[in-house]
């Protein structure tokens, strides 16, 4: 559920999610990222790293926090 709700895809499972990531950006296919893959990836796939950036983006975490 946390991955569905991070990745915006109800009808896609964590696993198929993971695989979709591991196709896009595991350039050398050998089921493991590097750091470099992971970033060089990211950088070349607009929707990735759109979808990175909504995971990262804590704006409405420290808006609940400063309104207690």
């Amino acid at each position: 559920q946390a991955i569905q709700a991070i990745n915006g895809h109800t009808n896609m499972s964590a696993e198929e999610f993971t695989n979709m990531i591991f196709q896009k950006i595991d350039v050398n296919n050998d089921g493991e990222l590097t750091l470099e893959e992971f970033i060089t990836g990211v950088e070349r796939d607009e929707d990735l790293m759109e979808l990175i950036t909504k995971s990262f983006d804590l704006s409405n975490v420290l808006k609940v926090i400063q309104s207690g």
